[in-house]
């Protein structure tokens, strides 16, 4: 049974590149565009404030599996014409990138929701503040942010781990992840204790970004202790 561990956990591991390489990228680009996001709805824009309320819906209400599927096989409908813009082609054809963009779109829309949610629980004094300072909504907004995102670190840790979890489905599309590589594996041997070798794989990494986490919460909220 060791044996076997040891095997498969080395078979594993060989697709944890892209695994970290998904959650991580995912993590980055999603947290940029939900402060983007937010600091859109805070503006009020009629507008705006509608594309991103539809945006945040879609992705919210759908199941992620469903919008990979879509992001992957959807563009091969439109190929003759993609064809002519080969660069973009072969970006959009790529399994790693279709994988990452449907994770970045889908944790982008429920980041927003947390981040939006912080920015409206600033106390109004802090916006009065500022705008007896005589600053615009746009300046406001720069002073606000960064308090509004510490507060947010506790619900926001959960989405990291949510997003690395997300990962394993790229696996469908197909991408050798961890799970691609688990799949592979079960495909030649049909042994159930490879799953197990790949959650094992999956737990470590989680509960090193939980921790990481928690350290990073701890560190940004000192100024209220």
């Amino acid at each position: 049974m060791s044996d076997n561990f040891v095997y498969y956990l080395k078979i594993i591991l060989q697709g944890l590149p892209d695994t970290l390489s998904l959650g991580i990228l995912g993590i980055l680009t999603a947290g940029l565009l939900a402060i983007v996001f937010s600091c859109l709805l805070s503006l009020n824009h009629f507008v705006l404030t509608k594309v991103i309320r539809a945006y945040i819906i879609i992705f919210t209400g759908s199941p992620l599996l469903v919008q990979l599927f879509l992001i992957y096989y959807g563009p091969s409908q439109f190929a003759d014409f993609l064809s002519q813009f080969p660069r973009l082609y072969d970006l959009i054809s790529s399994p790693w990138f279709c994988a990452y963009l449907a994770l970045t779109l889908n944790s982008a829309a429920y980041t927003t929701q947390i981040f939006y949610g912080a920015l409206k629980s600033v106390p109004q004094g802090q916006w009065q503040a500022c705008e007896a300072l005589g600053m615009n909504k746009r300046q406001t907004l720069k002073i606000v942010m960064p308090y509004a995102l510490k507060r947010a670190l506790s619900t926001y840790s959960n989405e990291v781990v949510f997003v690395v979890k997300g990962t394993a489905l790229a696996s469908m599309i197909p991408v050798m992840d961890i799970m691609g590589y688990s799949n592979q594996l079960n495909g030649d041997y049909y042994d159930f204790s490879i799953f197990i070798v790949a959650g094992f794989v999956y737990l470590l990494i989680n509960g090193l970004l939980s921790t990481i986490m928690r350290i990073i919460e701890k560190k940004a909220l000192t100024f209220e202790n």
